[in-house]
């Protein structure tokens, strides 16, 4: 469930344990996400739920940085509606960080800043890990995916939002023991 960034995520290979339907959409903020939620997964009675958002509210905040504590909060208020609601339906919450950015190219940052956005990513991270219970996991993306400049690593950026394949087999291959986990 969630935006571009879960659209992209292949279900893992070889697991047939589990029936994986994506649910992302590209484009979508958490409030959009937390609009379809019930009647994108209502009918599916999930066991559990992977959520992957966020980045769609906070890549805006350059362009309204006047709101920023705004959209951050809303973000953070819909990421623990999402998880409510996903835990009224049943199901265990697998809720993931959210990814940090790559190298943003130059062209992008004379008119958009990436250090506001990662320092926002960090801070609604670091509200995601206080979810955690015993129905939330939290799925730190960012200890599998960035490098020492705190950015996703090369091998695994499409470009500066998204992951490539590699990326996603990596994410995959560290979810995997938790889904095993889930299926005792």
């Amino acid at each position: 469930m969630g935006d571009s960034r879960a659209r992209a995520w292949k279900s893992p290979e070889d697991f047939d344990d589990f029936n994986f339907i994506n649910r992302g959409i590209s484009g979508q903020t958490t409030g959009q996400v937390l609009g379809r939620l019930n009647r994108h997964l209502q009918p599916l009675s999930p066991d559990i739920v992977i959520v992957q958002v966020g980045v769609n509210d906070l890549s805006r905040i350059p362009l309204f940085p006047e709101n920023k504590e705004t959209i951050i909060s809303e973000c953070k208020s819909n990421i623990k509606e999402i998880v409510s609601e996903s835990r009224q339906l049943g199901a265990v919450v697998i809720m993931t960080t959210i990814f940090p950015l790559s190298e943003v190219p130059l062209k992008r940052k004379l008119f958009w800043s990436p250090d506001i956005v990662t320092t926002a990513i960090k801070e609604v991270n670091n509200f995601i890990y206080s979810l955690e219970n015993e129905d939330v996991i939290i799925f730190d993306t960012g200890d599998i995916l960035v490098n020492q400049q705190g950015k996703v690593r090369e091998e695994y950026s499409r470009d500066f939002l998204h992951l490539n394949r590699a990326g996603y087999k990596t994410l995959n291959e560290k979810l995997m023991p938790i889904l095993q986990e889930l299926s005792k």
